[in-house]
């Protein structure tokens, strides 16, 4: 073997023991008569010496040609180090190298392997295997390979199977678009990448299988951000003869082992909000519960005056940004500035600030006395030294906008702690969702979405009144998992169908091999699926999931590394029939 121990094992327990070390060179300081080499490897860094009065000749002048990043092997004896480190587990001593081999020379890289490096994010995307070697990439993939481990153990224990689904299947609309693959051996036809294993984890359930997981990737050419990629990780699961209780005790079990497990923290029964809760109370349906600012509805107390603003508005909503009464105008224009910016669209904002001696000032005093604004300041639980910001019009822009400016003022205030955990279920979702610009109605989730037994009959008279008998878990402003109850009889399901504008010909072509299935005994079945990538990036303590992923794609979906995506030779476009027409 190339070592007898890795760069992060060695103690004083070792002194006087020859060992052989191997990895790349940190960093090298060269002091003439003496030489110091920091060797890295994935578990740590040991100091190696070359001192010109006990190193061989030889060595001592090779390692002066060591250079940054170079791939090395050091024989040598461990002695104590007489500068120690106490922050380093390997600060006690240091290896007298007799033996220097160099393995691989390197060039110098384009950015320093260092905790805090020079490099920029488009360079170190490039050149991510370099990246990977510093030590917040090469933890935050450890770390990854924890949580799944744990994921593993727990399911495996609650008697799950996991089961591969296949990755080349069928084309099905599950809200995003699907990314194609041709097949040559028959022309004209495509597969598509999963967006999900949801109908095959349905159709594990019809076979039997009773409780199926798998960490499994999934696929969607959809636009990116900063925690979405084209090809992301679920945690996917799916059990047969429960009703939704029992999905949501199993899976918030799950939660719990992951945060005592993983983080030390005991959390009790996750609070259940209602769909429209949330949306009334925070503006979304993921609301981050670590901190306060409910939403405080104003119609009733602000349309009185002769604002037209206000009164013109369909919603006049506000929240209580605590002890912040003290905030500059110029400050407060800053945030004006803010809410005003395309990404949120506000056209203004109000303000009134909560004077300690119990007064209010607002930049609407001209319209309201401060028995007005004293009412403001009871609906939205604002109290002395606190600040309302207020936001009106259309009733769902309005409470989007509002929500942002919740979050940012909690980023703001520092209300966001990465090392506090409150999660929570979010519940009864609706079952269908209208796309103003068709006129039709598709499945807030998915078509195999399962209504509320006690809401089926408004789905011929009031479809946006169907709840569905779904949920959602959320884990600090952040939806980590979801999922729902499933249909598992045919007539329900092409009744479903036919509410979401499938013609029956429609719904055979593209589910004939599901609803066919439901005839030979589908059990009562439904699942939940986490985020591997958001999950593991939020208990890491990050709001984004790319130092979570080893290869991640940039913003515009592509790999700067390996370049792709990428032209396709010729050849290969005739093999497969296609033609271009760009």
């Amino acid at each position: 073997m190339y070592r007898s121990h890795h760069c992060g094992q060695l103690t004083a327990a070792h002194i006087n023991q020859e060992v052989t070390l191997a990895g790349w060179v940190q960093k090298s300081r060269d002091k003439g008569f003496m030489n110091w080499v920091d060797l890295r490897d994935r578990y740590g860094i040991t100091q190696l010496v070359f001192d010109e009065s006990r190193t061989d000749k030889a060595v001592f002048e090779k390692a002066k040609t060591l250079g940054r990043e170079f791939v090395i092997q050091a024989k040598g004896i461990v002695i104590e180090r007489e500068s120690k480190n106490p922050n380093m587990p390997t600060g006690e001593i240091e290896l007298l190298v007799t033996e220097l081999n160099i393995l691989n020379a390197a060039l110098t890289p384009p950015f320093t392997i260092e905790d805090d490096t020079d490099g920029g994010e488009e360079t170190r995307m490039k050149f991510r295997y370099l990246d990977i070697r510093r030590n917040p990439v090469k933890n935050a993939l450890l770390w990854r390979h924890k949580v799944a481990m744990e994921v593993r153990n727990y399911l495996s224990k609650q008697d799950f199977c996991e089961v591969e689904t296949p990755y080349l299947i069928k084309s099905t609309p599950e809200g995003a678009r699907d990314f194609i693959v041709p097949s040559r051996m028959n022309q004209g036809q495509f597969y598509a990448l999963p967006q999900s294993p949801q109908t095959f984890k349905q159709l594990l359930m019809v076979g039997g299988m009773d409780k199926y997981f798998q960490i499994v990737k999934c696929f969607r050419d959809e636009d990116l951000r900063a925690d979405r990629q084209p090809e992301f990780t679920q945690i996917d699961c799916e059990m047969a003869f429960i009703e939704q209780e029992d999905i949501l005790e199993m899976f918030e079990g799950l939660t719990r082992h992951l945060l005592k497990e993983l983080k030390g923290i005991e959390v009790e029964k996750f609070p259940r909000m209602t769909y429209d809760h949330a949306m009334k109370t925070y503006g979304n349906d993921k609301p981050d519960i670590r901190f306060g600012m409910e939403f405080g509805e104003l119609n009733t107390v602000a349309q009185h005056k002769d604002f037209g603003v206000f009164n013109s508005a369909e919603l006049v909503v506000g929240i209580a940004a605590p002890k912040c009464g003290e905030m500059t105008r110029k400050e407060i224009d800053a945030l004006i500035e803010w809410v005003k910016r395309p990404q949120i669209g506000a056209s203004g904002m109000v303000y009134v600030k909560c004077n300690e001696d119990g007064t209010y000032k607002s930049s609407v005093d001209k319209f309201y006395d401060q028995d007005d604004l004293k009412k403001w300041a009871e609906a939205t639980g604002a109290k002395a030294g606190d600040m309302i910001f207020v936001l009106s019009g259309p009733e769902h822009k309005t409470r989007t906008q509002l929500s942002a400016l919740r979050m940012e003022l909690a980023t703001r205030l520092g209300l966001r702690n990465p090392d506090e955990f409150a999660p929570l279920w979010v519940v009864d979702f609706p079952l269908l969702e209208l796309d103003e610009e068709s006129g039709r109605w598709h499945a807030m989730h998915h078509p195999f979405t399962s209504p509320k037994p006690e809401d089926m009959d408004l789905l011929a008279t009031d479809p946006g009144k169907v709840r569905a008998n779904a949920y959602d878990m959320v884990l600090n402003g952040n939806e980590i998992g979801g999922g729902s109850i499933r249909i598992h009889d045919k007539a329900t399901q092409q009744l479903m169908f036919k509410y979401l504008g499938f013609s029956e010909e429609e719904a055979k072509n593209q589910f004939g091999f599901l609803m066919d299935a439901f005839q030979y005994g589908a059990p009562p079945h439904g699942g939940l699926a986490f985020g591997l990538d958001r999950l593991v990036a939020i208990l890491g303590g990050q709001e984004t999931i790319r130092d979570f992923i080893a290869f991640p794609k940039n913003n515009s979906g592509r790999d700067v590394m390996i370049d792709a995506p990428s032209a396709i030779d010729e050849n290969q476009l005739k093999e497969l029939s296609i033609k271009l027409n760009l």
